[in-house]
């Protein structure tokens, strides 16, 4: 098996480094892959597993329940089969088994978490086709395997529909000298008996890096001092028709839009390697979620809000392994009111480190985090102050 090698007879340096780069930064793990087969002069095959397992004291344990908890589970356990068919044309499928054992629940079913082909015909005109992740977030976009912090804000990531994945096809690229990079993707959005519409979502997304390019398609949320980067992106989702303010009556049809604006920078210097990352957010559906809509629609669709990470990693080993510490700060104010309170409007503080013993590929993390909400709910424990303690360790293969 040999470390997988992309054919230089027919693409410049830079396409060759976004067709693997494409599969990095799509994939949860950027610059790690595990054992690679070559087929021929220009087909591969590789395999990645990995494992994110966490210890977490939680100050709760359900929306019923205001007993705290301490589970271990496996955040993540994935197997991704990656690589090129030819020069131009990519493949990756990923299995997911993730939160196995988080608060009692075995045995958790494994499906298929992404599945896409790329088709990269130029350095500024690329394909993906599948089920991949959707292009409106840096944070949703950075690899999971691959944060500053424990893991991403809690809810401004993730999208209300289609979460931080979605079914369809992109067409994105890099233009000069890959500082201005653009995409825009079409895909389901919401479906299903409650949608007014049937109506393809659409998302835009671009950014400029003004010093070293980040080229591929997802990013990283540390680069663990290898590059020094400075990047501004925004974004825009919208999809016509995905709910109605009166589900009932199907009345009054409400379209939903989103808009993202975020930066991000990695400064390696002599004391040490620093990182500040933030974002801005508004997700808007009209208000209906303080109306009548459906059962389904999800809190979340009526939402503002930012977050801000800083990191700092030490200039040298601590022992075999590299020492990282990090915070993060999140504030997330929602549409929704239960009797005119606002109870889900709240905020995030955190700190904690990453020990590197290998890269990405083995570190071990932990986070302390305390959480507090504007208005604290009366009886549901989920909706109070509380604190989290998680201790992590990840292995990539």
């Amino acid at each position: 098996m040999k470390i997988l090698t992309v054919p230089r007879n027919t693409v410049s340096p830079l396409s060759r480094a976004c067709a693997v780069g494409l599969l990095a930064g799509l994939l949860p793990l950027g610059a790690v892959a595990g054992p690679t087969i070559e087929f021929g002069e220009e087909g591969s095959l590789t395999f990645t597993y990995a494992l994110q397992g966490w210890l977490q004291h939680k100050g709760f344990t359900s929306a019923t329940d205001n007993g705290s908890s301490n589970d271990a589970f496996l955040r993540r356990n994935r197997l991704t089969f990656s690589g090129q068919y030819n020069d131009f044309v990519g493949f990756y499928a990923q299995i997911e088994a993730g939160n196995d054992s988080k608060l009692g629940e075995d045995n958790k079913s494994v499906y298929y978490r992404d599945a896409y082909v790329t088709l990269d015909y130029r350095d500024d005109v690329r394909f993906i086709a599948g089920r991949f992740k959707n292009t409106f977030s840096r944070e949703n976009l950075e690899a999971c395997l691959e944060p500053l912090t424990m893991d991403r804000a809690e809810v401004l990531s993730y999208t209300p529909f289609g979460g931080s994945r979605d079914t369809g096809l992109a067409v994105w690229g890099n233009l000069l000298d890959a500082k201005f990079q653009y995409r825009v993707m079409i895909a389901d959005g919401r479906e299903g008996n409650e949608v007014a519409e049937d109506n393809p979502r659409l998302t835009t997304r671009v950014h400029y890096s003004f010093w070293e390019p980040e080229f591929n398609y997802g990013y990283l949320g540390t680069y663990l001092g290898t590059k020094k980067v400075l990047t501004v992106g925004a974004a825009y989702d919208m999809q016509e028709g995905v709910a109605y303010g009166n589900y009932i009556a199907r009345s009054d049809i409400k379209d939903y839009k989103a808009w993202t604006v975020d930066a991000f920078m990695e400064y390696p210097t002599a004391s040490g390697v620093y990182t500040l990352s933030g974002a801005v957010f508004e997700y808007d559906t009209g208000g209906a979620t303080n109306m009548s809509p459906d059962p389904a629609l999800p809190v979340t669709s009526d939402l503002e809000g930012y977050y801000v990470k800083a990191g700092y990693m030490l200039p040298n080993k601590v022992g075999k392994g590299r020492l990282q510490f990090f915070g993060r700060h999140e504030k997330s104010d929602y549409g929704v009111k239960d009797g005119g309170v606002e109870y889900y409007d709240q905020k995030w503080n955190s700190v904690g480190a990453n020990y590197y013993l290998d890269g990405q590929k083995l570190k071990v993390s932990f986070e302390y985090a305390d959480i507090s909400f504007d208005t604290e709910h009366p009886t549901n424990p989920a909706l109070q102050d509380y604190n989290q303690a998680t201790l992590g360790l990840q292995f990539v293969f």
